[in-house]
């Protein structure tokens, strides 16, 4: 399963890890993922989605609705 949030997109990001002799080596940054139930008003059900918590904190303020027709996204 890819490390990528459904809703925003979020994936790993690749950086460097530099220590004190200033030697460079490439470790990555991972998003905050979580696997959350969340409610859709259209579908009346719940649907389980792997987002990250900026986007679940997008969603306390708008519904999942919004929130996907705003981004042009579509659950199946």
């Amino acid at each position: 399963m890819a490390r990528r949030c459904d809703l925003t997109g979020k994936r790993p990001n690749v950086a460097n890890n530099v220590s004190h002799s200033n030697v460079k080596t490439k470790r990555r940054q991972l998003p905050n993922l979580q696997m959350k139930k969340v409610w859709w008003e259209e579908e009346s059900r719940f649907v389980t989605l792997r987002i990250s918590t900026r986007a679940l904190r997008t969603l306390r303020l708008k519904t999942l609705g919004q929130f996907l027709a705003e981004e042009g996204l579509t659950i199946a």
